[in-house]
């Protein structure tokens, strides 16, 4: 059983899949970072200085004790971390379009295996036959 496995987890899809999943997380971080960071502050400057991410409708705000220490903490629908999120989807889509894009244009094109040469020269005697 340990062989099989060992032959499983070496075998080079479950690699590829690993590194993909690994390759995946980086370039996840890396597009939430530059939606976070340079999208969103462009996109807040373009409509008058608003912070999509502290968007919300409360539903009940936070209740405190005496001593101040949250009890009860704010309900809110946080729309503005969800049009942050709309963002982050398509900026990963688009990247991913243009990944398969190049990927598609660099790949080879499978050769397209024509006629041998003696199925060409069957096809010209039964040409001159007739």
């Amino acid at each position: 059983m340990l062989k099989e496995f060992k032959s499983f987890i070496i075998t080079g899809n479950v690699v590829e899949f690993a590194v993909a999943v690994i390759m995946a997380g980086a370039v996840g971080e890396v597009v939430n970072g530059f939606v976070a960071d340079i999208a969103m502050p462009i996109v807040g400057m373009l409509t008058g200085g608003m912070d999509f991410a502290s968007m919300q409708y409360v539903l009940s705000p936070e209740v405190k004790d005496a001593a101040g220490v949250v009890t009860t903490p704010e309900n809110a629908i946080r729309y503005g971390k969800w049009i942050n999120t709309i963002v982050s989807l398509l900026v990963v889509g688009f990247v991913m379009f243009m990944i398969v894009k190049a990927y598609n244009k660099i790949k080879k094109p499978a050769e397209v295996a024509g006629p041998s040469q003696e199925e060409l020269l069957a096809e010209i005697r039964d040409l001159l036959k007739k």
